[in-house]
């Protein structure tokens, strides 16, 4: 005689802080959880772990706790909606309605009146926001620090930083304090810290995720984008976002299936994989460390033992970042507008302003029209490969403090120094896909990226998914928990 074996137990306690996206919005559906008692764990540990990691700048208390409520009732009612009840963080780069949005600058701000575009849409989704989480300085640097907030702290290392610019969106989802979090992208700033972080982060193709209330963001550079513990919920969560506003700048083709649907599949096909270590020409010296350049070659030798070809190969960068640092420059002196009080600014931020408003006019509109040129050269790169991969970064996570009391050269070869590799794919508006490359000796996360040409993010979700399989990141958890320290 045989016995049907027990039905899985619901997750509990730490692993349920660790579920998942797509997990919680099961249990939720499935009747096995209720939204308020998500939300009231992920508050606890964001109130837990807030002066270790510092990953928030605003938590919605009050405000989540009744949208949760309302989503229970919705849920009992017989609504359904992808993530109805689920709570979430979005980067403070984003308006939400009665919030302000300060982007790591000090001042006092007035409140938006209403939410953005990706707010809105997760509101849609049925998602709670639970928080905003912090960034440096109009999101500058590839770190999480600022005299406006402090210092936000990776759950791998306290001592060392979680990335940025959406350091406090990777913080929170590495620690399980929220299952999911979006960032913006726009020299690697979501794919940085979910390197640094062991996430993976999707920079989706320009336009694919409104910006609005920003026809563009950065003047073209800027996308946002999930940051997850597995390629499934940063799909999901990418699906609950994707879309055009009618004011957009940059509407591209719809996708024609569901990105979690893909990541569900993980079966990309047999590719043609470039692998590149070639650091694009950044102005100031940069190194590959040997811990990531090893990484990342072991993750090509996974994916030709996954039957993909795989040989070394180099896109043709060229000159490329004489279009990126003027649309940058220029995108810093708009920002500069909605500050309260300039003079508050780090003494960095404030020759970065004045230097994008010398390069305004003519030469940002060179700078623009040089994009196509470059991204017929770097797309000769896709006659003979399907996906570029990648390092991240060039070094492993950077020590907290890295860059506090430098001037700006100074600045700039820490950063160069240890983030070259990214910001190329935000001149040409194309995807990108980090993945966890490991771990170093010391335990620092290091990761890879999956990069393509135009609106080719379900390639490299396939791909990505397809290697999570083997790879099995999403079960390794930080040291730190919180309330608890360690890290």
């Amino acid at each position: 005689m045989t016995s049907t074996p027990p039905a899985p137990s619901t997750p509990a306690g730490d692993d349920l802080a660790f579920a998942g996206l797509g997990t919680q919005a099961a249990l939720l559906a499935r009747g096995e959880a209720s939204s308020v008692d998500l939300v009231e764990g992920a508050l606890a540990r964001i109130d837990a772990a807030q002066g270790d990691l510092n990953a928030f700048r605003i938590v919605c208390d009050e405000a989540a706790r009744e949208q949760a409520a309302e989503a229970d009732r919705r849920r009992a009612a017989g609504e359904e909606s992808p993530l109805l009840g689920v709570p979430v963080a979005i980067k403070d780069d984003m308006d939400l309605a009665g919030e302000t949005t300060a982007f790591g600058c000090a001042g006092t701000f007035t409140g938006k009146a209403d939410d953005g575009e990706v707010a809105r849409r997760l509101r849609a989704a049925g998602a709670v926001i639970v928080g905003k989480t912090t960034s440096p300085e109009f999101g500058q640097w590839p770190i999480t620090e600022g005299p406006a907030f402090g210092q936000t702290r990776n759950p791998w290392s306290l001592n060392h930083t979680p990335g940025g610019s959406s350091g406090g969106s990777a913080a929170a989802v590495a620690a399980g304090l929220v299952p999911a979090a979006m960032g913006s992208d726009g020299a690697g700033s979501v794919r940085i810290p979910a390197a640094w972080t062991h996430l993976v982060g999707i920079k989706p193709q320009r336009g694919r995720v409104s910006t609005w209330p920003d026809a563009e963001a950065f003047h073209g550079l800027t996308c946002n984008g999930p940051l997850a513990r597995t390629v499934g919920d940063a799909a999901l969560l990418l699906d609950a976002v994707a879309g055009a506003h009618p004011g957009d700048r940059h509407v591209p083709d719809p996708h024609e299936e569901p990105f979690a649907e893909i990541a569900r599949r993980a079966d990309p096909g047999r590719l043609r994989i470039a692998l590149s270590f070639r650091i694009p020409f950044s102005g100031a010296p940069a190194t590959l460390d040997p811990r990531v350049r090893a990484a990342v070659q072991r993750l090509a030798g996974v994916l030709e033992g996954l039957g993909h070809d795989v040989v070394e190969a180099d896109p043709r960068y060229g000159l490329i970042g004489a279009t990126f640092i003027p649309r940058s420059m220029a995108g810093l002196r708009d920002w500069s507008h909605r500050v309260p009080d300039v003079a508050l600014l780090d003494e960095r931020t404030r020759h970065n302003v004045a230097l994008g408003r010398w390069v305004g006019g003519p030469l940002l509109t060179a700078a623009r029209a040089l994009e196509q040129p470059f991204r017929r050269r770097v797309g000769r790169i896709f006659e003979r490969a399907d996906v570029v991969l990648a390092p991240t970064t060039a070094q492993p996570p950077l020590p907290i403090g890295s860059i506090d009391g430098l001037g700006g050269w100074a600045t700039d070869k820490v950063i160069v120094g240890a983030c070259p590799y990214a910001w190329p794919w935000n001149v040409l508006g194309w995807p990108g896909v980090n993945v966890p490359a490991g771990l170093t000796p010391e335990g620092l996360p290091i990761g890879a990226q999956l990069l393509g040409p135009d609106s080719t993010e379900h390639r490299l979700i396939g791909l990505a998914a397809q290697l999570e399989a083997v790879e099995r990141w999403q079960e390794a958890r930080p040291p730190y928990v919180p309330g608890g320290r360690g890290g």
